[in-house]
């Protein structure tokens, strides 16, 4: 059987493995050493199902790692040990390193020995006892033992080796251990059958065989330690010199098999259950499916919603007595679809923990290299939002994150001269808003340096208002290349980052804006669409076309007087909305579209003002008439023909013409487009 074809879940379940080991000890080191005891297991279950998957699949390097990492959890859950932590900080780099492992043997990459190698000493020094000072000089010593041990040995290897009779069932070949003990020198072999049922009594699943082994003197103990290292705990083993005890006999094995079961436990099971992709929990019932299998499932339904419209439209003309059964059927299509499109818009979404269970680590990291002390809090995990949204928002927010950090909280000097505790505290909360989810991370720290920023700006040439607003000197800081670090550091001060934060955030049809007061802290506050292959739009039509814009970005609409309407620098128009001017942008003209198909002179049509507000300023869109509201399927323009400035995406109409979706943000910058539409 061909097991390469599984390293996909393995190589997602080891990474979500690793995630839970890594929350576990975050988790142990902020609430204190060993205070959880079934935090302890949760990690020492996740390391073990990894070695046992590796093992299977041959990752020696990922199984060796993963072994020392269990032994020293084993101690902690057993209390012989505490994780202190120094010892936290060795598990949590060997987590670390585990990652690039994978990675490597993922994309049949080089392993980094180095790191490899560090991760071992420290764990090794953790269980000699000594202190990672010496993790290097305790590698190099159990190195030169490990070479010195079988010259002192007074005779060859023995080893007695009884597999569990469930071995099988956890995905474990005692070939494969027998095949790697004999390249390293002649193997002698000695099988114990008397176990064997009659062959009409035998399971396939189960082993019956034991085996008595022997090895030269001349092969390292630690290349047969290594060699059983993933199967240990469902075996009984037993490896010593010639000298030292004579061969088992065979009725010794007996026992042996007889008390594996025993030996092996719960480890046993829980890997046996992994392999075979059962669970015990009736709650937690799952399968995994490829993302891009539920994104063509998405699109079908999205081929279906725009199939049911067009149907509902086609049904307007005709007589509703005559046809009263179809009419009723088509009702309830539309409410089943309905349905259907949001349950399968649900397979997409994820709770924000996605993306906020990354941060504990980071910033226990960050804090340490800026020897502050920092306290993460999270309110909201559980909103849901897109797949496609929450992958897209992490780099932003990982930005953020830094930023609170490094410019925002104080050290903790500072922090008890301005009267406050020493640790800063640094906040992801997310919730939902209507058809938005706000995301918003916030810093007791000293706020923004309003005079600072004003001075930076006026250094960079940035055109600052005269009597400027606290949020218009605050959105300064999204300029290219702005930034008030004194110094360049590997973490920030280079002007790089928050100007592509912001272009990123509006990418994803989001708004982003920054509160802040001096001493008291910073706020910013992210606003997105819950998904983005759906829009709530108001259909418009403009010379003859039909137009989508987001109901997201709508304020109101209105029919403005030619007094409202002002001509300035030459041919720039603007209209007064009450005490406001705002810029006055005719879609017809933005798009290329003729002058004739809209009319012209005294029988011209009167035009409609639909004010929006994108990338944080407002804007008057003069269209021909408002057709209504409507949920549209957005496709993405540019991978089916080409990037328009202007435009988000595009939808097809219940009569089966293509609508495109206006993009307000970009239509301020965007020069006249003649062939958008």
């Amino acid at each position: 059987m061909d097991i390469a074809r599984f390293h996909a879940a393995f190589f997602e379940e080891s990474r979500e493995g690793l995630d839970a080991m890594e929350s576990g000890l975050l988790s142990l080191e902020s609430g204190g050493a060993g205070a959880d005891p079934e935090t302890i297991n949760v990690i020492f279950r996740a390391a073990h199902s990894i070695k046992g998957g590796a093992a299977t699949f041959g990752f020696t390097s990922v199984t060796d790692l993963t072994h020392l990492l269990e032994t020293l959890l084993d101690e902690a859950r057993a209390g012989r040990r505490v994780l202190d932590p120094v010892a936290i900080g060795a598990l949590l780099a060997s987590v670390d390193v585990l990652r690039g492992l994978l990675a490597a043997c993922e994309h049949g990459s080089p392993i980094d020995a180095n790191a490899l190698a560090a991760a071992r000493a420290g764990l090794d020094a953790l269980l000699s006892g000594q202190s990672p000072a010496q993790a290097t000089a305790t590698a190099s010593a159990s190195a030169d033992h490990d070479a010195s041990a079988p010259a002192e040995a007074a005779g060859d290897w023995r080893i007695a080796f009884a597999p569990a009779p469930s071995l099988f069932l956890s995905g474990n070949d005692p070939l494969r251990i027998l095949r790697e003990l004999a390249s390293h020198g002649e193997l002698g072999v000695e099988c114990l059958d008397e176990r064997l049922p009659a062959f009409a009594e035998m399971d396939p699943f189960e082993a019956y065989l034991a085996w008595n082994l022997t090895l030269p003197s001349s092969v390292p103990r630690a290349a047969i330690t290594e060699a059983f290292a993933w199967v240990e705990d469902e075996c009984t083993l037993e490896i010593d010199t010639m000298a030292a005890a004579a061969p088992a006999p065979a009725a010794h094995a007996d026992d042996a098999i007889a008390s594996a079961p025993a030996a092996a436990g719960a480890p046993q099971a829980e890997v046996a259950a992994t392999a075979t992709g059962r669970r015990s929990s009736d709650s937690d019932n799952s399968i995994r499916v490829a993302v891009a299998k539920v994104d063509a499932l998405i699109n079908l339904v999205g081929e279906l919603v725009i199939t049911q419209a067009m149907l509902r439209q086609r049904s307007e003309h005709l007589d509703p007595v005559a046809n009263e059964a179809l009419m009723s059927g088509l009702v309830q299509l539309e409410r089943n679809t309905r349905d259907l499109q949001e349950s399968v818009m649900g397979v997409r979404m994820l709770p924000v923990d996605f993306a906020f269970s990354r941060f504990p680590r980071m910033v226990r990291d960050l804090a340490g290299r800026l020897e502050k002390k920092v306290q993460l809090r999270t309110h909201g995990e559980a909103t849901e939002l897109d797949k496609g949204v929450i992958e897209k928002i992490v780099d932003p927010l990982v930005h953020l994150v830094r930023n609170a950090i490094d410019h925002g909280l104080e050290s903790p000097a500072e922090r008890r001269a301005a009267g406050k505790d020493e640790s800063g505290t640094l906040t992801l909360s997310a919730a939902h808003q209507g058809a938005n989810i706000v995301i918003e991370i916030s810093d007791d720290g000293r706020g923004l340096d309003r005079e600072r920023i004003l001075r930076k700006a006026a250094e960079r040439g940035i055109a600052v208002p005269e009597t400027p607003t606290d949020t218009q000197v605050w959105d300064l800081v999204f300029a290219p290349g702005f930034s008030t670090a004194d110094q360049l550091t590997d973490l920030s001060g280079r002007g790089v980052g928050m100007d592509v934060v912001k272009k990123n955030i509006t990418a994803l049809g989001g708004q982003v804006e920054i509160r802040s007061r001096a001493g008291h802290g910073t706020t910013v506050v992210i606003r997105l669409p819950l998904t983005m292959a759906i829009v709530d739009g108001m259909s418009v039509a403009v010379g003859g076309e039909v137009f989508i814009v987001p109901l997201s970005m709508v304020i109101e609409s209105l029919l403005p007087t030619p007094a409202d309407i002002r001509t300035i620098a030459g041919d720039a128009r603007v209209l007064r909305v009450r005490e406001d001017y705002l810029p006055l942008i005719d879609l017809a003209s933005q798009y290329g579209l003729p002058a004739t198909a809209r009319g012209e002179g005294e029988e011209a049509t009167p035009r409609i003002a639909v004010v929006v507000e994108a990338d944080g300023r407002r804007l008057a869109l003069e269209v021909d008439e408002l057709l209504g509201q409507q949920q549209v399927v957005v496709k993405n323009l540019e991978s089916n023909y080409k990037r328009i400035a202007g435009v988000s995406g595009a939808t097809i109409l219940g009569d089966g013409r293509v609508a495109l979706i206006v993009d307000a943000a970009g239509l301020g910058q965007a020069a006249p487009l003649a062939n958008a539409a």
